[in-house]
C-alpha cells in the first residue's frame, strides 16, 4: 500500500507545482450544487471530488469500514468524523489510489468522472463542520507579550500564569461562519480613556486575528481526562481561522471576566480541512518551555508543524496588500497541550468541536498576526499600496488569510480564509 503523502505520487488530474491542493493534501469539505445539494467532498486541484457519487460507483464497497453511502450526505462533516480515524485514513488512501496516474479504474470510466469530478468554481463551499463547542485559545508568547506591553506593564508584560498554562476562553460557535461570508461591524459599548461614562454604537477599532483551528475528531464522556500521549487522535485536522475582534467593545468589556461582545459577532473559517495525517512531513519541535510544564502537559517530540501564513488587506477600490507573514510552527503551547489541559478537570469533548490557536505573532513588525500590532494599538498607521493607511478596520476592507507548508519540493495548502466588513446596524 503506497503512502498518500509520498511526494513522488502524480494524478492523472492536472495539477500545478504549486497548487494548494495535490494529490498529496486530499483535504475534506462540504460543498454544494443546485443539482446536488451538500455533500462530502474532497479538493484535488481545481476540482472537487463528490465522495457520495465515487459511493455510488461501488469505489468503497472493498473497504472493511462503515462507509454508508448517506453519511456522504450531509450538510457537515460530523457524521463521517464520527466514524473514527481508521475510516478517515481508508477513505483518504483510497482517494488517492484512484486520483493516482497509474490507476484507471475512475481515470478510464467517463461516466463516473462525469459524475464525481466538479469544478471548484461551480460549487458552493459551506461551514465544514457544525461545532457544539468552541474554544479560543491565547499560545503565541510573541502576541501575548506585545498585548503585555501595550496594555499592561512593558517590563512584566506576560501574566504570571501565561508560561504555565494554555490560556484560553469558552466562544460562541454559532456565529462561526464559512469563508466568504461577510462580516457586519458590531455595536457595542466602548469608554474612551479620558472619558467618565461610556457610550453606545459602531465599534471604531475593528480587527482581524490570524489563526489556525482544529477540529475535535472524537468525543469523551463527561468526567474523562484525555492525557497528552493521546491527544492528538482526537484531532481530525485544521483550517484557517480570522477571530475578527472589536478592540474597543474587548478592552471595555473584558475585566473582569474576559471576552464577551467584542468577540461573538463572527469568527471566519476556511472550507477545506486539511488532515493531521496529510500534515506529518512538516513536524517542527515549538519554541523551548520555561519554565518546565507541570508533569501532565510535559511533551516530547515534535508536536508544532511548520506553516507558512500571510494576511492580505484589501480596501473597497484599491489593491491588496500582504500585510503579515507568520508561521504556525511559532506557537508556545501545542495544540496536543491545548487539548489534554482543556480535559484536564474532566470537561467533555464533542466531534467537531472547534479550538482556535489564538492570534499567531511572529518575533517581527511584519509577522504581527492583527492590526492592533502591525499599527501597535493605532499609533503607527499601517501603509496599504494605494498610500491609503490603517489603524483598524474599514467598512468595505477584505481581510484574506492564505497557508500552505512547503518541504522537499512538496506543497500543501489551506486555501483562504475571506471575509469583507459590512457597516454596522443602526440601532
Amino acid at each position: 500500500m503506497t503512502n498518500p503523502n509520498n511526494p513522488d505520487l502524480r494524478s492523472w488530474i492536472d495539477i500545478p507545482a504549486d497548487h494548494d491542493f495535490p494529490l498529496q493534501n486530499l483535504p475534506f469539505g462540504i460543498f454544494e450544487t443546485p443539482e446536488r445539494g451538500p455533500r462530502v467532498g474532497v479538493a484535488i486541484g481545481d476540482y472537487v471530488l463528490d465522495l457520495y457519487a465515487v459511493s455510488q460507483f461501488g469505489f468503497f464497497e472493498d473497504l472493511d469500514i462503515p462507509t454508508q453511502p448517506k453519511v456522504f450526505r450531509r450538510s457537515s462533516l460530523n457524521a463521517f468524523i464520527r466514524l473514527g480515524r481508521p475510516t478517515w485514513r481508508a477513505v483518504r488512501q483510497r482517494v488517492s489510489e484512484l486520483l493516482r496516474h497509474d490507476n484507471a479504474a475512475l481515470r478510464d470510466n467517463e461516466e463516473a468522472v462525469r459524475s464525481c469530478l466538479v469544478r471548484q468554481r461551480e460549487v458552493e463551499m459551506r461551514r465544514p463542520v457544525k461545532p457544539a463547542n468552541y474554544t479560543d485559545f491565547y499560545s503565541s508568547i510573541e502576541h501575548a507579550t506585545n498585548v503585555g506591553i501595550m496594555f499592561r506593564d512593558p517590563a512584566n508584560a506576560l501574566l504570571p500564569n501565561w508560561r504555565h498554562i494554555p490560556i484560553g476562553y469558552h466562544g460562541r460557535a454559532s456565529s462561526i461562519v464559512v469563508s466568504g461570508t461577510d462580516i457586519r461591524r458590531p455595536n457595542g459599548q466602548r469608554k474612551a480613556p479620558d472619558a467618565a461614562a461610556p457610550t453606545f454604537g459602531p465599534s471604531q477599532q475593528l480587527d482581524f486575528e490570524l489563526e489556525v483551528a482544529f477540529i475535535g475528531g472524537k468525543s469523551t464522556e463527561l468526567g474523562q481526562p484525555v492525557p497528552l500521549q493521546y491527544a492528538e487522535e482526537h484531532i481530525f485536522g485544521l483550517v484557517l481561522f480570522n477571530d475578527w475582534s472589536a478592540r474597543d467593545i474587548q478592552s471595555w468589556e473584558y475585566v473582569p471576566l474576559g471576552p464577551f461582545l467584542g468577540k461573538s459577532f463572527g469568527s471566519s473559517m476556511s472550507p477545506w480541512v486539511v488532515t493531521l495525517d496529510a500534515l506529518e512531513p512538516f513536524r517542527t519541535a515549538g519554541p523551548g518551555q520555561e519554565p518546565e510544564p507541570l508533569l501532565y502537559l510535559r511533551q516530547t517530540g515534535e508536536h508544532n508543524f511548520a506553516i507558512s501564513l500571510e494576511v492580505g488587506l484589501q480596501p473597497a477600490a484599491g489593491p491588496e496588500t500582504t500585510v503579515c507573514r507568520s508561521n504556525f510552527q511559532y506557537m508556545y503551547w501545542s495544540m496536543a497541550q491545548q487539548l489534554t489541559h482543556q480535559t484536564s478537570n474532566g470537561c467533555n469533548l464533542q466531534v467537531g468541536d472547534l479550538y482556535a490557536s489564538g492570534t499567531i505573532s511572529g518575533h517581527t513588525p511584519d509577522s504581527f498576526g492583527s492590526m492592533l500590532e502591525l499599527a501597535w494599538k493605532g499609533t503607527r498607521p499601517l501603509p496599504l499600496a494605494d498610500g491609503q493607511e490603517r489603524k483598524f478596520l474599514q467598512d468595505g476592507d477584505t481581510v484574506t488569510m492564505r497557508g500552505y507548508c512547503e518541504k522537499d519540493g512538496l506543497r500543501i495548502g489551506f486555501g483562504e480564509v475571506r471575509g469583507t466588513v459590512l457597516p454596522a446596524h443602526e440601532l
